[in-house]
């Protein structure tokens, strides 16, 4: 069976996955939404059956499995943010139609030879930093929750670092395999470059308060690094200077000393400032709320969970138990109506796409190629770790969304540019196989 005829048949069971799982939110919440949510089904296997054209056509040798395990990610993502927010599901097919659009140029456009980019290093890498830099301008730039990330087109919204952490990625990996050999030896001045655009990029992520971004690109910058060279003792360093950049930010930056005390004592016995009010509270009142909450809705699912629809997200006057439940805490919500069993084959799913990946890196036939399979799969599964890790309370939480699940149109842009990208590079290696 050809990878494209095994792709589709996949896909087909993902297209029945998602018709189970919108059957199932409206049979349990039949009162609440309407029989039309069931099209939301029909929706994906036709947004879908774009991508597998898109993929037969430009790149027939690629991996036959990325395609559907984004559209099941992606299906289970629409499907709960449908069960929360009727609304909010309309906005986020909506970006799920651009993002497949995005997907078919990046595959039509580089289906010859992606690897040209790698002439085009420099400037891919300063386009980067002025797509960081973007929120920073007075007209176009938006503050939300704290954090300046985003910049508004009229009705939408957009955060560019998603866009900028892949071109980061293509520069890390057109420059690292050039200078590979040179920087294996541990010559300081062929460092230059690549210090000066990775230290702007963290120097914006922290002018912006965009901790969790900040430290997903140090995490993709050092296993790049040791992907091309193969030296520990950087990697080493890396993690010593990590130690010391946390220890100083802890010290001398308010929100991340918050964060980490939220992460390590969420509970008190006493009442203790409260900067949202001014107040002595219990800090699962105030500053922890949303994570306490969180972790009652993780716990409340126990094996089975509640089923589809059927969790418990709003106070008796309707208010929202947890604050941004679509986006930094959709996993709650999954584990409440999945369960550990449900939850636990999700992170299964994550995984494989992980596997894929670095399994695409092992057959790339060259250096270039290798680097940027390494950086986008890397990327993708730290991106997971920093939130997932964050909202069960194995690391202090930050601001950042499930790949794939959470609600968020650059987000979901992004990761199908993502997976063009891979399947790019899968092809290259398994056409020349």
């Amino acid at each position: 069976m050809s990878h494209r005829n095994r792709e589709l048949l996949t896909l087909l069971a993902v297209a029945l996955i998602t018709g189970v799982g919108f059957t199932s939110v409206y049979i349990a919440r039949q009162s609440e939404i309407s029989a039309g949510s069931l099209g939301y089904a029909v929706f994906f296997i036709a947004v879908y059956a774009v991508a597998h054209l898109a993929a037969r056509f430009a790149t027939p040798n690629a991996d036959p499995y990325l395609v559907p395990i984004a559209g099941l990610l992606a299906a289970v993502g629409v499907t709960e943010i449908y069960r929360l927010r009727p609304a909010d599901a309309l906005r986020q097919s909506i970006w799920i139609v651009i993002a497949v659009a995005l997907f078919t140029v990046t595959l039509w456009a580089f289906r010859k030879d992606y690897r040209r980019l790698e002439s085009y290093k420099y400037l891919i890498g300063l386009g980067s930093i002025a797509l960081l830099l973007l929120p920073v301008l007075p007209v176009v730039g938006t503050t939300i929750n704290g954090a300046r990330l985003w910049i508004r087109l009229g009705p939408f919204q957009f955060q560019p670092g998603e866009i900028a952490k892949i071109m980061l990625i293509v520069f890390l990996a057109a420059y690292l395999r050039e200078k590979r050999e040179v920087l294996a030896q541990g010559r300081l001045k062929d460092f230059g470059p690549l210090l000066a655009i990775w230290g702007v990029a963290m120097l914006t992520l922290l002018a912006t308060n965009d901790l969790g971004s900040a430290l997903l690109y140090f995490g993709i910058f050092l296993a790049m690094l040791y992907a091309a060279t193969g030296r520990s003792l950087f990697v080493a360093l890396g993690l010593v200077l990590f130690a010391a950049g946390s220890y100083g930010a802890y010290r001398y930056v308010t929100h991340v000393r918050e964060r980490i005390t939220i992460w390590l004592h969420p509970w008190t016995d006493q009442p203790v400032p409260c900067a949202l009010n001014g107040k002595l509270e219990l800090r699962q009142d105030c500053a922890s709320y949303q994570l306490v909450k969180s972790l009652y809705s993780i716990a409340h699912g126990q094996v089975g969970g509640t089923g589809l629809g059927k969790g418990t997200f709003t106070n008796a006057g309707g208010g929202e138990l947890i604050p941004f439940l679509k986006t930094d805490f959709i996993y709650s919500a999954l584990a409440q109506e999945l369960g550990l069993i449900g939850v636990a084959a999700l992170l299964l799913v994550y995984m494989l796409f992980v596997l894929r990946g670095f399994r695409i890196a092992h057959m790339a036939q060259d250096g270039f190629s290798k680097l940027l399979a390494v950086g986008l799969t890397f990327g993708f599964a730290l991106q997971t770790f920093i939130i997932l890790g964050g909202v069960v309370r194995v690391i202090p939480l930050t601001g950042i969304t499930l790949p794939f699940v959470s609600y968020g149109g650059s987000s979901v842009v992004a990761n199908f540019v993502l997976v063009g990208g891979l399947l790019l590079v899968s092809h290259r290696a398994n056409s020349r196989a």
